[in-house]
């Protein structure tokens, strides 16, 4: 379709008759996203807050078919790059956001970090020189204050304010060690996400939510029991970039529904169930 065409049509979402409305949405729908800058044309040179309504909806449907889209996609090739995924949870409430907006970011950081790292270091010291970088130079912490709020899961966000969550902190902390050749992994421990730094017979534990305080088995085995839980493997061992991408979604739909926001729970529920083989979103 011709541009000309394509602001014809739209022009037509105005029209009185439900029907010839309706069938025009669907037409916007079915062409995807890329018809997304036309409509936000038609938005700004138009005066009616009816119709500026009805596309700001079709603009969110569109972007959010989308996502749902592309979440499937980053699954299906393997779940590889947990930056790409935390932007693809970070694209449902800033689709704005470019994917190098956030690798830039995470660059910049990798280098501080990686002029503090000596050779042959003990694996504590490689910790705590990383420690060092995000949470005394970079001032990187815990948002205890806003604990529940979406921006903790909202990847840009953190990395602008150095506020976050236990999850975003540690994809954050994780990324960067794995750079530098750290082997730490993500760990899916109940009502707390940690990292555990494993290799050839050592393991100990990094909780990054606070501030990358070294943590050993029998620290974990307290707090399990503390939770009246029993000690499964999943508590102990590393978790997929699938799982956080998943536990990052589970958190984004708690916030919303803490906030009364029940339709963006939803949506984000279904944004979890496209990379959650039962469907169940569990």
């Amino acid at each position: 379709m011709t541009k000309k065409e394509i602001k014809a049509m739209i022009s037509l979402l105005e029209d009185h008759d439900n029907e010839v409305a309706q069938h025009v949405e669907q037409r916007i729908v079915a062409l995807g996203e890329g018809i997304i800058p036309f409509l936000e044309e038609e938005w700004e040179e138009t005066l009616d807050s009816d119709l500026q309504k009805k596309i700001e909806d079709l603009i969110h449907n569109l972007q959010f078919e989308g996502l749902h889209a592309r979440l499937k996609a980053w699954k299906e090739s393997g779940a590889e790059n947990l930056l790409e995924g935390m932007w693809l949870v970070n694209s449902y409430m800033y689709p704005d956001v470019e994917f190098s907006d956030i690798t830039k970011t995470m660059d910049q950081l990798y280098f501080d970090a990686w002029t503090h790292m000596k050779d042959e270091m003990h694996p504590y010291d490689q910790v705590k020189s990383l420690n060092n970088v995000l949470f005394r130079e970079k001032r990187f912490s815990a948002n205890t204050k806003n604990f529940h709020s979406p921006a903790n899961s909202m990847l840009h966000l953190v990395l602008e304010s150095k506020r976050g969550n236990p999850l975003t902190l540690c994809v954050i902390y994780m990324t960067l060690a794995q750079r530098l050749g750290m082997p730490v992994y993500g760990v899916n421990l109940p009502n707390l996400f940690i990292l555990t730094y494993k290799m050839d017979g050592v393991q100990f534990y990094i909780n990054v939510y606070n501030k990358g305080l070294i943590l050993s088995k029998a620290d974990i085995d307290n707090y399990i029991l503390q939770l009246n839980l029993n000690p499964i493997d999943i508590f102990y061992e590393p978790c997929s970039n699938l799982d956080i991408v998943k536990r990052a979604l589970r958190n984004l739909a708690f916030s919303f529904e803490k906030m009364d926001d029940l339709e963006k729970a939803t949506e984000v529920t279904k944004l979890l169930a496209a990379i959650t083989d039962d469907e169940s979103g569990m």
